[in-house]
C-alpha cells in the first residue's frame, strides 16, 4: 500500500504522506518509500524542485508508535538508520526541496520538515520532538538539524521540554521561513517550487549542494568550496544563455548543462 503519493505539477514534484487516519505516521514502509520516491526524483532531470506534505490535519504527527513498541534495542537502532537514511536522501536531493506543513509536524514528523531546505507552515500548523514524553530521544536526526535551523537553545527546550509549540513561534525562531492560512499553503508551496524551476538548475543545484557542504565548515574552507564551485559554473552554458538573456533583455532558456 502506497504510504507517499505523487503528482507532477510542471517542473514540481508534489510528495504527499497519505495516512490521515494515522495522522501520517511514518512507519517502516513509508521511510523506505520516501527513500525510493527521492531516488526516482534524483534521476529525472524534468523535476526541478519538490513540494512535501501530509494528507488530512497532519504533515506527520510522528514515527509510527504501534510499530516501535514492539522493537527491540537492535532493532530500533535499525529503525533510526532507516530514518537517518531517509532522511538524508531528501537532504541531498539537487532539486530543492519545501515542506509544505499543514498541521502537526511532531517527533519524526518534525524531523522530516528539517530535512526539507525550508518550511513553509500553517497558521494552524504545531511543531515539536515530543519523545523525551515516551522515555525516547529523537531517532531521525532532530539533535542535529534542529541545532543548525534554530540554535542549541531552543533545539534543547523543544527536545527536553518536549512540548509543541505554534506557528507563530515556529516563524519567530526560524524553524518555518513563511506562514499561511490553511487553504493557501499548499499552493504558495507549489508556486516558490515553480519559480525554482525557472532559474538555471544547474546554479540552483551547485548553490544548494555549496550552503550544504559550507555549512559545517570552516569559513576559510566554505569560501574555498564557493570559489571553486563559482568557476565551475561559469564553464556551464547555461551560465552564458543566462548572461546573454540578461544583456539582450529577454527570459533565458536554460538546458541544465
Amino acid at each position: 500500500m502506497d504510504r507517499i503519493r505523487s503528482e507532477r505539477r510542471g517542473t514540481v514534484e508534489v510528495l504527499t504522506l497519505d495516512r490521515p487516519k494515522t495522522l501520517n505516521a511514518l512507519d517502516r514502509a513509508a521511510l523506505e518509500q520516501l527513500a525510493e520516491r527521492c531516488e526516482t526524483i534524483a534521476a529525472d532531470p524534468l523535476i526541478r524542485a519538490v513540494v512535501l506534505t501530509g494528507e488530512g490535519r497532519a504533515f506527520a504527527a510522528g514515527a509510527d508508535i504501534a510499530e516501535m513498541r514492539a522493537l527491540g534495542p537492535a532493532q530500533a537502532e535499525s529503525f533510526s538508520r532507516l530514518g537517518h537514511s531517509a532522511m538524508d536522501a531528501l537532504e541531498s536531493l539537487a532539486a530543492p526541496t519545501i515542506a509544505a506543513v499543514n498541521g502537526y509536524a511532531l517527533g519524526g514528523g518534525c524531523e522530516l520538515a528539517c530535512a526539507c531546505d525550508w518550511i513553509y507552515a500553517s497558521e494552524k500548523a504545531r511543531f515539536g520532538q515530543p519523545e523525551v514524553s515516551l522515555g525516547l530521544i529523537p531517532g531521525f536526526g532532530g539533535t542535529g538539524r534542529l541545532v543548525r535551523r534554530v540554535g542549541v537553545a531552543w533545539a534543547k527546550e523543544l527536545v527536553l521540554a518536549g512540548e509543541p509549540i505554534d506557528a507563530e513561534t515556529a516563524l519567530r525562531i526560524g524553524l518555518a521561513n513563511r506562514l499561511f492560512p490553511p487553504d493557501e499553503l499548499l499552493d504558495a508551496a507549489v508556486s516558490a517550487a515553480a519559480k525554482i524551476g525557472a532559474k538555471g538548475p544547474l546554479a540552483v543545484a551547485t548553490a544548494k549542494r555549496v550552503i550544504q557542504a559550507g555549512q559545517n565548515a570552516d569559513m576559510k574552507v566554505a569560501h574555498a568550496i564557493e570559489q571553486s564551485a563559482f568557476g565551475l559554473i561559469s564553464s556551464s552554458a547555461d551560465r552564458a544563455e543566462g548572461m546573454d538573456a540578461f544583456l539582450e533583455k529577454r527570459d533565458p532558456t536554460f538546458e541544465n548543462r
